[in-house]
């Protein structure tokens, strides 16, 4: 094994994961484009997330800010050691790292402290398999955060939206459907869907998760199940949740199914969600670390450099705020609108909400903007550098969120997959607005981003820290106004009148 062939090919396999998607899952999501109605919320996030594919392979940066956790799978012959191949894998993560390629995403979960290099107790997760292969077959995914977080696992038999489902293929199905919708845009969707039927609560996660090896157009070679599969695909897609919850025929890419054996006492459905970035790359190796082939890859795909495509942004219909935002600007803007900012933003994500929540200050961002965001930023000289700008699921702050608006004054929050009701009520009793940005438009806002002006409570680790931003045509959706509207609460009303008659 030449271990510096093998960890330069490592490490190139995590660049080529991160920033570029994969011809199969980037094919679906240009067919299902023209599908949307022209000049609806969905074409327009849809515009942005293929604007964001071609701008990450010019970068090659990540196309999306959250790198998330990363996943080998293995398969080796006998008498390769393994340990050998783990330590070359964490080698390049460290590099990769460093480079901008990955987020610092590995976070102690007792003292919450951010090691920095994506290296610490199950960081990176490793899979193995042995093979009677000759080669090394490494596969990579990067599942971030937010569309992890939308997983679910259920135990039949069970209640799913008011009715009871059993222990077979109908309760399966209406399982699947249910996760679908409780995801709405919480996981950047459209989403592209693992299912494992069976197994225990570790197996089937760990199941549904390899389904998404698979191939977008592959189907399964159980005639039930690749039955199933297209059922699920075609359901989907009738809810009307649409690219980010905006409403649209593009809800789901595809759907995976797998089936473990189980206890005769247990009968889950696990399903593994995973967002319209949908990462993973794969590459064969022989045995001293060479390259065979390269998975998942277009011919030729490699042999040119992409060319940089201009950003292009909607110029009419479109409604251009500049910080710092008075009451008038607030209150005239209603949900649906379109909105391009320039000015000042402070990225803010989960530590520090609950800093300022739990009585911290902070009095830059009185009267501000708050981007729920993690970026991916570098240090060049004493200069700082945003790679990676998108949006983070805010959800996770609706229990801090409208206690901060009151607190600081705040006049937007920005982020992605909705808010609920408690933001939206500080929304319309303090004049603010919740913008939702494009989830995993990681390019399109660091393009947006002009410079960092500051950065504060650093002691949260990069992603979790408050940075300063200064932004100029920075797009979003009005989601929530200042009126009492939720856009988001509106189609998550409505999908889920359309689930309960197709269940």
């Amino acid at each position: 094994m030449n271990r510096e062939s093998f960890r330069q090919n490592i490490l190139e396999l995590i660049r080529r994961t991160s920033a570029f998607l994969p011809p199969d899952v980037e094919s679906v999501i240009n067919l299902q484009r023209k599908l949307e109605t022209s000049g609806s919320k969905a074409d327009f996030a849809l515009e942005l997330v293929a604007q964001n594919i071609g701008l990450a392979k010019a970068r090659s940066l990540p196309i999306c800010q959250d790198t998330g956790t990363i996943g080998f799978y293995f398969e080796t012959p006998r008498g390769v050691d393994q340990l050998e191949l783990e330590d070359l894998c964490r080698e390049a993560v460290q590099e990769a790292t460093k480079k901008g390629y990955l987020r610092q995403n590995s976070v102690d979960s007792v003292d919450g402290t951010n090691s920095g290099d994506n290296l610490g107790p199950g960081s990176p997760v490793f899979h193995w398999e042995q093979t009677r292969d000759s080669n090394i077959h490494v596969r990579v995914i990067l599942k971030g955060g937010g569309c992890e977080n939308m997983s679910a696992q259920y135990s039949l038999p069970m209640e799913v939206q008011g009715k009871r489902v059993d222990r077979n293929l109908e309760g399966v199905r209406a399982c699947i459907l249910d996760a679908i919708w409780k995801a709405q845009g919480k996981g950047c969707g459209p989403g592209f869907i693992g299912v494992a039927i069976g197994g225990d609560r570790a197996s089937g996660y760990e199941f549904a998760k390899r389904q998404l090896l698979r191939n977008v157009e592959d189907m399964s070679s159980d005639p039930v199940l690749a039955e199933l599969e297209a059922r699920i695909l075609k359901e989907a897609n009738t809810l009307d949740i649409g690219p980010m919850g905006f409403s649209g025929k593009f809800t789901v890419g595809c759907c995976k199914i797998g089936k473990l054996n189980r206890l005769p006492a247990s009968f889950f459905v696990s399903v593994a969600y995973m967002c319209w970035a949908y990462r993973r790359r794969g590459v064969v190796l022989d045995g001293s670390g060479n390259v065979v082939e390269w998975l998942y890859q277009a011919p030729h795909e490699f042999q040119h450099e992409e060319p940089m495509p201009e950003l292009t942004l909607p110029a009419a219909d479109v409604v251009r705020l500049k910080t710092p935002l008075s009451d008038a600007d607030i209150r005239k803007l209603k949900v649906g609108d379109v909105v391009l900012l320039d000015g000042i933003v402070f990225t803010g994500r989960d530590a520090v909400h609950k800093y300022l929540h739990d009585g911290g200050d902070l009095d830059v961002i009185r009267g501000g903007v708050i981007y729920h965001c993690g970026p991916v930023v570098l240090k060049e000289g004493s200069e700082y550098r945003v790679v990676a700008a998108g949006p983070t699921t805010s959800i996770r702050e609706e229990p801090y969120q409208a206690d901060i608006i009151k607190r600081f004054g705040i006049r937007a929050v920005i982020g992605k997959g909705g808010m609920g009701p408690r933001t939206q009520q500080a929304c319309q009793e303090n004049g603010c607005v919740y913008l939702h940005a494009i989830g995993g438009a990681a390019q399109i806002y660091a393009q947006c981003v002009q410079r960092v002006l500051s950065v504060r409570l650093e002691q949260f680790g990069s992603p979790e820290a408050v940075w300063e931003l200064e932004v100029r045509n920075f797009p979003a959706v009005v989601a929530i106004d200042s009126h009492g509207n939720n856009l988001q609460q509106v189609v998550t009303d409505h999908s889920r009148e359309l689930l309960a008659a197709t269940l």
